[in-house]
């Protein structure tokens, strides 16, 4: 039925319709409202036709697209990548609804390239052919580099030249090692490129390839320095889709490339994964506490909170080098992606929430509000929520995902599990202290006191938000059930690389 397909190329179809027919603002809007819709659902048989016990990647599309280099359109999913396509189809509509306010500039072309960015994500997602995940890769950087700089901030020239810069020098390194195992394999398939003979060596230098491009990606310290300047300049929407989805492509990469096509390299390098992964953990954790704008709080603390994505994956790896342990690789596996998920609703909602104060302020120093509890309970409800779940209270998605990884870690190294658990320390402190001098207390000023409650739109956006925070932090296992034959298919690739 080709549903991939439909699932890339119909909001890419649907932003050349809206270029075409939105010169209404309102006619854009709703026009794009429909496409997100109808990509969403779509995305919905993805999850409930797949197969646990099937093949490794279902919904396996294939088209001769280079025959003179044998680069295939080539598009199939396993549980992980389901996980993330449902993810983006979903962020995206609650984007095109977010934004239907506060984007009153250029309509048409806003909404166009939010929907051509959303079918490039799920095109990475969904591409088993290397040059074609690297075409979506590289295409997506392009409607988020016109997003930032065309509706960001006062900083945005700079902002989006610092992002173009770092991803795309990233992603050379990434493309000489493809053409390298396109060299060994004669083709660009992915299950080829994990079968390639390579030495020891060789795969070191890939690894390293791999690691620039997809590192830069998540964002992994110390070449993170791109996301606080990306955050604060972007509009709300498109912090929430850089955030939510775009990060996640960096840890998505790992699972991709890494650790199946370089397998023993990754296990001999971990440790420099898991020591840059704790550095991001903890000591951007101590940024984070000492910023004055809300948006850049947020943003380092997605850098934090992405770490432990990292450190599950090569924890993992750790534990089938150390001691052969796949039920604790498994587990930090695991918990990563779960994490991953978990990160893309916690931060879209936070990043929704400063959005909403925004829009009625327009600042986002932290030091103008105050007692916005008083003004808008019922926001102040979602906000508190987002910032329960961003230090992992149990019962939100954000206790979940960092849980397994510390568990996994304790497996390994009760010192890494130690240090990474600090960051639960860190991570309330910088959220409740935000919490406490925006949300709570006495009212700031007159402006804060005029402020009004959340609209149907903004009930909405928060809403879902909010229920993917607790469907995912209350019953996980719809979730990890759909992941795990993924997950366990790695950690046998893992323990058949070592022996």
């Amino acid at each position: 039925m080709h549903l991939l397909s439909l699932l890339i190329w119909l909001p890419i179809l649907g932003a050349v319709a809206v270029l075409a027919f939105g010169r209404q603002a309102n006619t854009a809007r709703w026009l794009s409202l429909a496409v997100a819709l109808a990509t969403f659902a779509l995305s919905i048989p993805l999850w409930t036709g797949y197969v646990p016990a099937g093949p490794a990647m279902q919904f396996v599309e294939q088209l001769a697209w280079i025959p003179a280099l044998k680069a295939n359109y080539a598009l199939g999913v396993d549980g992980i990548a389901i996980a993330l396509i449902v993810l983006t189809t979903f962020t995206s509509v609650l984007v095109v609804i977010g934004s239907w306010g506060p984007i009153d500039n250029r309509v048409s072309q806003y909404m166009a390239s939010m929907l051509a960015l959303e079918g490039l994500l799920v095109g990475v997602f969904a591409a088993t052919d290397a040059l074609l995940f690297y075409v979506f890769f590289e295409g997506m950087l392009i409607p988020m580099f016109i997003i930032i700089g065309i509706w960001g901030g006062p900083r945005r020239v700079y902002a989006t030249l610092k992002f173009f810069i770092y991803t795309f020098l990233g992603s050379i390194f990434m493309l000489v090692g493809l053409i390298y195992l396109h060299m060994k394999t004669g083709e660009f398939s992915l299950a080829a490129f994990a079968h390639a003979p390579l030495s020891t060596r060789e795969q070191a230098w890939l690894f390293f390839a791999f690691l620039a491009g997809f590192a830069i990606k998540v964002p992994m310290w110390p070449v993170h320095t791109w996301l606080p300047d990306a955050h604060v300049e972007a509009p709300t929407g498109g912090s929430v889709i850089l955030a939510a989805i775009m990060l996640k492509v960096g840890g998505y990469g790992f699972i991709r490339f890494s650790l199946p096509i370089t397998p023993d390299a990754s296990q001999e390098y971990a440790w420099l994964v898991i020591a840059l992964s704790l550095i991001a953990v903890i000591y951007i954790g101590y940024v984070a506490l000492v910023q004055e704008d809300m948006k850049k709080l947020i943003a380092y603390s997605s850098v934090a909170h992405m770490g432990f994505v990292t450190l599950g994956i090569f924890i993992a790896l750790a534990l089938v080098r150390v001691d052969g342990n796949p039920d604790g690789a498994r587990l930090g596996i695991q918990g990563a992606m779960v994490q991953m998920i978990s990160h893309g609703f916690v931060s879209g909602a936070l990043f929704s929430c400063i959005g909403v104060m925004y829009d009625r302020l327009h600042t986002r120093m932290i030091k103008d509000y105050g007692g916005v509890a008083n003004s808008m309970p019922w926001f102040a409800a979602f906000a508190v929520l987002f910032a329960m779940a961003n230090c992992g209270l149990p019962g939100t998605s954000g206790f979940v995902g960092e849980f397994m990884v510390i568990l996994s870690a304790f497996q390994t190294s009760p010192l890494v599990a130690l240090l990474a658990a600090f960051t639960l320390i860190i991570s309330a402190a910088y959220t409740l202290w935000l919490v406490k001098r925006v949300i709570f207390g006495e009212v700031g000023n007159d402006k804060v006191a005029k402020m009004k409650d959340l609209d149907a739109r903004e009930w909405i956006v928060l809403g879902a938000f909010a229920l993917g925070v607790l469907a995912v932090g209350i019953y996980p296992k719809p979730l990890t059930d759909l992941m795990e034959p993924a997950v366990l298919q790695i950690v046998q690739q893992l323990g058949l690389a070592k022996a």
